[in-house]
């Protein structure tokens, strides 16, 4: 395992792409967990853009409250740099995709692999930012043979419940209270008025704010707050594996984030042996927001190497 830290400065083209968005239905009541403890793979909602290369596609997996959005302008990008197609994916409980009561990495894991089947896609490389990493390490280290190579971005296999304020940022969301019939952007100031006193930080807030949309004429929030909150424990932990993943990963830190630390690099060394870690100076947690060249650059380095 190799610690490398990394800084670039490029150009970000932008010419025309092939784009398709697709959208899994929304319900309450699909997705139920099993008896087992699994739950049913869900429809996901997902864009395509497509590459006029044949090799392994990318598929991003965003963090929590994030959706398939957060990588659009990066997925355009790497389209025209790499050839490939990309695929941005919304997990269960977020963006456009299903809506279920259950939430937990092996049951995201098969709603993945099932998009992955129903688009005839036999092998990826999963890029998972946060909860996206470890959905992708989840991914793996459960199903190797349908990953190429793996980048798991500003996430460790471990506890991250310290670095995060999540769990009060939830709370502020269920009880934001928004007139109905108002325009968007007067709804959102009356929202992020209320996050405000808990939720300090600018960025975060217009954050957690694209999640906020209207629904007959009344305004509401499209990531599945209850169910969240029910696994929430879950997702800030990482699932038990005896076994690794051999192929190339690759860890992408943010230099000012904390979520990638020395006292992760056993656990990441055991369960990923053949990975690197990368820093990218003056990045927090959110890299592909703070430093897009510097993002791009070490993906594309490491599809080359």
């Amino acid at each position: 395992m190799r610690f490398l830290c990394r800084c670039y400065n490029s150009v970000m083209r932008t010419q025309g792409f092939a784009y398709c968005s697709v959208a899994g239905t929304r319900s309450n009541s699909s997705g139920r967990a099993d008896s087992d403890g699994s739950a049913r793979a869900v429809p996901l909602a997902y864009d395509v853009f497509d590459g006029k290369g044949t090799e392994t596609p990318l598929v991003f997996l965003h963090g929590l409250f994030g959706s398939k959005s957060n990588f659009q302008s990066i997925a355009k990008a790497l389209v025209q740099r790499t050839g490939r197609k990309v695929l941005t994916v919304d997990a269960r409980n977020h963006g456009n995709s299903t809506h279920t009561p259950f939430m937990s990495y092996e049951a995201m894991t098969n709603d993945l692999m099932n998009l992955m089947s129903q688009l005839h896609i036999g092998k990826c490389v999963l890029i998972g930012h946060s909860m996206g990493g470890k959905l992708a390490m989840t991914s793996a280290l459960l199903q190797p043979g349908l990953v190429e190579r793996l980048v798991v971005v500003d996430i460790s296999p471990s506890q991250t419940t310290m670095h995060t304020g999540f769990p009060s940022y939830i709370t502020a969301m269920k009880a934001v209270k928004v007139d109905s019939g108002i325009p968007r952007s007067t709804a959102r100031k009356q929202a992020e008025d209320q996050l405000r006193p808990f939720v300090k930080e600018l960025a975060v807030r217009q954050f957690l704010l694209t999640n906020l949309i209207e629904q007959d004429g009344q305004y509401t929030w499209r990531v599945n707050l209850d169910a969240i909150i029910k696994h929430l424990d879950n997702i800030m932990s990482f699932p038990d594996f005896d076994t690794s993943y051999l192929d190339p990963t690759l860890f992408l830190g943010g230099g000012n984030s904390p979520y990638i630390s020395s006292e992760d690099y056993p656990e990441i060394q055991r369960l990923f042996p053949n990975s690197d870690i990368q820093y990218i100076p003056d990045a927090s947690h959110w890299i592909h927001r703070d430093r897009p060249m510097d993002f791009m650059n070490s993906i594309c380095t490491f599809l080359q190497s």
